[in-house]
């Protein structure tokens, strides 16, 4: 009946995110349960010959225990991936993920979803969850991400993408300036409380862009992948997102910001949430996050992993 409960919430909550972000390319694309199914599928067909093999319902309603996951959208593919390998490992194990910018979703932690395991994409985000956090920045004095299990799981970089064929011919972020100056392109960027804007916010700040002077000349997503699907389709002349988003997609990065624009490293923080109905499986699941085997899968798309070197 737990079980049943925290799956309904969780349900409820992904439908709401969904609800929120309706008119945006991206409103539909995350939020999206990942589940046991595929990997007990895979047992199933590999039974006995005179067996039923099982259904992805019938393997998801026998899973002992159910681990949600909220994770920065960027982190989409990878733990997606992950989870599956995971899940094909513990059969009694169902991973549920909720994927989302990491500001919708630390909003909605602190609003009492339900969450096992938090990976937001910057530093902020788990620190507006965690008391012994600065409060300058943990300012609601918000005692959620349980500080003994948290570890700084990735580094991203931050590029500046171009859709196919670059029509605008754009190489560098020092060319963006000019442009931007002279009202010659559109620039895709995240919004400001999302990681990805606020990153972009500092590459601006160190490069002499003001914001409120080229508003006409942005288009802004409510998290990566809709700054990613706008360079995509061409409805933007460049874009400024991850790298990993980049690669995933198949876009060509001409430059890459360095650590001084971005006012830091693209640190991805991971934690268990003391809220957790299943504290210790996420717990088992973030180690598993730390192996030589996550890391070849987060390595495949440009993260670098902080853990399993």
């Amino acid at each position: 009946m737990k079980k049943e409960l925290r799956r309904t919430r969780v349900f409820f909550t992904v439908i709401l995110s969904v609800l929120l972000l309706t008119g945006s390319l991206s409103g539909c694309a995350f939020g999206v349960p990942v589940s046991g199914g595929s990997a007990g599928t895979k047992q199933g067909n590999e039974g006995d010959a005179g067996e039923a093999a099982e259904s992805p319902e019938d393997v998801n309603e026998a899973a002992l225990h159910e681990v949600v996951v909220f994770a920065a959208a960027s982190l989409t593919e990878t733990l997606t991936e992950a989870a599956d390998k995971y899940m094909e490992k513990n059969p009694d194990v169902s991973i549920v993920c909720n994927f989302d910018s990491s500001g919708t979703l630390k909003t909605q932690i602190a609003e009492g979803a339900d969450c096992d395991l938090f990976i937001s994409a910057a530093t902020k985000q788990m620190d507006e969850l965690d008391i012994t956090a600065s409060p300058e920045v943990n300012t609601e004095g918000l005692d959620i991400a349980d500080s003994s299990t948290r570890i700084d799981l990735l580094k991203n970089r931050v590029v500046l993408a171009v859709p196919e064929g670059n029509p605008a011919g754009i190489n560098s972020f020092e060319q963006l300036r000019e442009l931007l100056e002279s009202g010659d392109i559109l620039l895709a960027v995240g919004n400001a409380d999302v990681p990805v804007g606020q990153y972009t916010g500092r590459i601006f700040e160190y490069l002499g862009i003001t914001e409120s002077e080229v508003a006409d000349r942005l288009t802004y997503g409510s998290n990566v992948k809709e700054v990613m699907a706008f360079i995509q389709e061409g409805s933007a002349d460049c874009g400024i997102i991850y790298a990993t988003d980049a690669f995933s997609a198949g876009l060509t990065a001409v430059d890459e910001a360095t650590e001084e624009m971005c006012g830091g490293m693209v640190i991805y923080p991971a934690a268990v949430l003391k809220s957790a109905g299943e504290p210790e499986e996420a717990g088992k699941f973030l180690d598993y996050l730390k192996t030589g085997e996550c890391a070849e899968i987060f390595s495949s798309v440009g993260f670098s992993p902080l853990y399993g070197q």
